[in-house]
């Protein structure tokens, strides 16, 4: 399995720290955001790694070369202009082959599992869904029956984690350009497509400077 990690945002909100560094490069506890992630990859198994970028994305490759140093393989799909999150993976296809692959987004700190997630899938999509955080308390899907659905009007209770499972397929028929990845998975969760499962484990979105430190805590505390 090939995973592409998503890396092409400007981490507006973590202002200073990214004017001159690029989000996934910000230290959490001493260490790049990304290389936990290039850490768990490798020790789940997954050899081969596409990274996207935009922001300041010669440093992401200045630092990362080819991986070799984390027995990985890396691959960068550059992006003139940020494309989102759906655009920036529609972008990659190219680089990620025929199967489903993990996609995981460059600004999040868990410790949950690779080597857990299902070797194929049925549908289009697998979701990591985790409890809704306080800054996020409306939540994104429900989960029931190992199934994602988007249900507004019965409430959500769970987050999407920024990890899935995605077969090329969900992005067949388009074409390379600025969009976000949630509408598609909402369109394959009207058909079925989606199953999904809960982590209950440890999991931050780095998206602010409080949420940085809340990551670094998490990362003193023992397991």
């Amino acid at each position: 399995m090939k995973a592409m990690i998503l890396a092409a945002g400007k981490g507006e909100r973590m202002r200073p720290l990214t004017l001159h560094t690029p989000k996934p490069l910000v230290p959490v506890a001493g260490v790049p955001l990304i290389e936990y992630h290039l850490r768990a990859l490798q020790a789940a198994g997954i050899a081969e790694v596409v990274i996207n970028h935009a922001w300041l994305g010669q440093q992401i490759e200045d630092h990362l070369g080819d991986g070799s140093k984390w027995g990985l393989r890396i691959q960068y799909s550059p992006e003139g202009e940020p494309l989102e999150t759906g655009g920036g993976i529609c972008k990659a296809l190219g680089l990620l082959g025929d199967a489903a692959f993990l996609v995981v987004n460059g600004d999040i700190w868990t410790d949950y599992d690779f080597a857990t997630l299902p070797k194929a899938i049925s549908g289009d999509a697998h979701l990591v869904l985790v409890d809704n955080p306080s800054h996020h308390p409306g939540g994104d899907f429900q989960l029931a029956d190992g199934q994602v659905a988007d249900s507004p009007d019965s409430g959500a209770n769970l987050t999407y984690s920024g990890i899935a499972l995605l077969h090329p397929r969900l992005f067949a028929g388009l074409s390379v350009e600025a969009f976000k990845l949630a509408p598609l998975l909402r369109q394959a969760m009207a058909r079925g497509c989606v199953s999904g499962e809960h982590h209950r484990g440890r999991w931050v979105d780095v998206g602010t400077l409080e949420r940085l430190a809340e990551a670094e805590r998490m990362i003193g505390e023992p397991h």
